[in-house]
């Protein structure tokens, strides 16, 4: 595929003249025809460059974007975009994550976990919501989380066995055999 031209177009309107800057876009593309392949060229006025223009395009949504591409309909995605624009985009994110990075170092665990108490909670949208479910949220928000204190529970899932039981400890042996018979006289039963 080949691309190229930006023209600058004159519209007329209400006896004014207007110069307005249009892209458009000159495109070799090949296509797969009943007869093979062929190229064809393309002009394109103003063409989306973004995923998000493309799929909110009148005539492509996800799903038919999703299922012509697992039908195999659509074999190469080509998103048109200005170079130097992805070069600034790109410069723009380097220096945001480096920003985040100096932020991040610069403050103390404890700044950041006081920025989130409920005093400073009053401001947000959720503040309402997060207030009815205080019972499940902690008052204080730890500095850092609780030591892993390994295994809570074990989860018998050895091959053969009838049923799995979840439990924090050992089930005596006579209780085990006395769950065994029980479901086994149900099984029997029907």
């Amino acid at each position: 595929m080949s691309r190229s031209g930006t023209e600058t177009l004159l519209a007329v309107s209400a006896g004014q003249t207007q110069e307005l800057e249009t892209t458009v876009e000159t495109l070799s593309v090949l296509t797969r025809t009943n007869t093979g392949l062929q190229y064809k060229k393309m002009k394109l006025e103003n063409p989306p460059t973004l995923a998000s223009e493309l799929t909110s395009l009148p005539v492509t949504s996800w799903r038919r974007f999703a299922r012509d591409l697992h039908d195999g309909r659509i074999e190469q995605i080509c998103i048109l975009s200005d170079v130097e624009r992805m070069k600034c985009e790109a410069e723009e994110l380097k220096q945001l994550v480096a920003e985040g990075v100096d932020a991040l170092s610069a403050k103390s665990k404890k700044e950041r976990f006081d920025e989130q108490s409920w005093d400073s909670l009053k401001s947000s949208p959720f503040y309402e919501v997060l207030r009815e479910h205080r019972d499940v949220l902690p008052d204080d928000i730890p500095a850092e989380l609780p030591q892993d204190k390994g295994v809570q529970h074990e989860i018998d899932l050895v091959p053969g066995t009838k049923y799995c039981v979840t439990r924090q400890w050992p089930l005596p042996r006579d209780q085990v055999k006395a769950m065994g018979d029980f479901f086994e006289s149900r099984r029997k039963a029907g």
